[in-house]
């Protein structure tokens, strides 16, 4: 595989070591001229039209297709959302959780999904896993579920510092349904996610595409109701009574329509993707474990685990990370944690991991 030629697709890269896929991942050219082509064209011809809607309708099939190839699952189980939150407020609603249901938890979650939790009213039992290593989750997890338990809501890749939790052996332990924040894995690992209840997909992270598009994964779609409702999710529907009849699968889950100028961009970024990614993405990852630790940081992230590489800076984070972004380094701070946090994807190189640790040293 040749990564070099491969690195081309993404401008960014011509200028920064661009470490921040975690939030934003990079933009391919394809996926730049896909967006502004159809942009383009709207300006011309309006956002109208039985053929512009119909194309946009076969696109969303398309990138549903494509999602599912991400995760190794039926098109007919992939909702479109716009971010991972929305697909959990979507599964909540759905698995029609309720004030006082106890749900099992990390204190190590995003507020993505952390937020509707909280907002669901449920009881929520805290794990405590920062200060574990990747090999004690399994017990210290499963040790907090009870008969009263509804529901394990977890991250596949901890946000903080790159863990990877044993979400689908929890799963077949406790038999509890078990709902994936899945927006730090899936386009940075090789995810298979049909075993998970529901999973949730950040398309503009590791897999590259627009702002505000997203997936989500329903293993029974058609066992639950949906509670946050829109056109796109809906069969039929009749104005005069409001009844509707969802849609089969988990299309019944969409949560609206995505711009066709980024459905575009989605469909792009999702088309073409190298062999091999995943085990480049993690070969860089731990050699940026190595460069750090041998530059003297302290590395929090485990080997072993994904594409997340979080150490310890020795002046400030925030100050430390604008002063990176003035030297061609984008990666971002932990708030809270006095951790900087580097995302490594297939897309990067040697020469970005030796600038980070260079630009560091500039700084401290």
């Amino acid at each position: 595989m040749n990564w070099t030629a491969l690195r081309e697709r993404f401008v960014v890269l011509d200028r920064y070591a661009y470490l921040n896929a975690g939030t934003n991942g990079p933009l391919a050219r394809e996926t730049i001229h896909a967006t502004a082509l159809l942009q383009a064209w709207e300006a011309v011809h309006g956002r109208a039209g039985k053929p512009y809607f119909d194309e946009m309708l076969e696109r969303r099939e398309r990138v549903r297709v494509r999602i599912a190839e991400q995760l190794a699952v039926p098109a007919a189980n992939v909702a479109l959302t716009d971010s991972t939150t929305r697909a959990v407020h979507a599964s909540l609603g759905a698995f029609a959780l309720a004030p006082g249901d106890e749900v099992v938890t990390t204190d190590s979650e995003h507020f993505g999904l952390l937020g509707p939790l909280v907002a669901s009213g449920a009881t929520l039992r805290f794990v405590p896993i920062r200060e574990l290593t990747a090999a004690e989750l399994f017990d210290a997890i499963a040790a907090r579920v009870t008969p009263r338990t509804r529901l394990l809501a977890l991250s596949a890749v901890c946000w903080l510092d790159g863990k990877v939790i044993p979400w689908r052996e929890l799963r077949e332990q406790t038999g509890v349904p078990v709902l994936v924040d899945g927006a730090q894995s899936v386009g940075a690992i090789a995810v298979d996610a049909t075993s998970a209840d529901f999973y949730t997909v950040s398309a503009q992270k590791w897999l590259c595409g627009p702002d505000a598009t997203g997936a989500l994964y329903v293993r029974e779609p058609e066992t639950y109701a949906p509670r946050l409702v829109s056109y796109p999710a809906a069969a039929s529907v009749d104005l005069h009574t409001g009844a509707w009849e969802p849609k089969p699968g988990a299309a019944r889950f969409d949560t609206g329509f995505a711009p066709p100028s980024s459905l575009a961009g989605l469909e792009a970024a999702l088309t073409g993707l190298p062999s091999g990614r995943f085990e480049r993405a993690r070969e860089l990852a731990e050699r940026c474990r190595s460069l750090l630790a041998e530059a003297g940081y302290e590395v929090v992230t485990e080997p072993g685990q994904a594409t997340l590489v979080s150490f310890r800076c020795t002046g400030d984070p925030v100050a430390t990370r604008l002063a990176l972004y003035d030297r061609g380094v984008v990666l971002r701070d932990l708030p809270g944690t006095g951790l900087l946090r580097a995302s490594v994807g297939w897309w990067n190189d040697e020469d970005d991991l030796a600038r980070l640790v260079e630009a560091l040293t500039d700084v401290a």
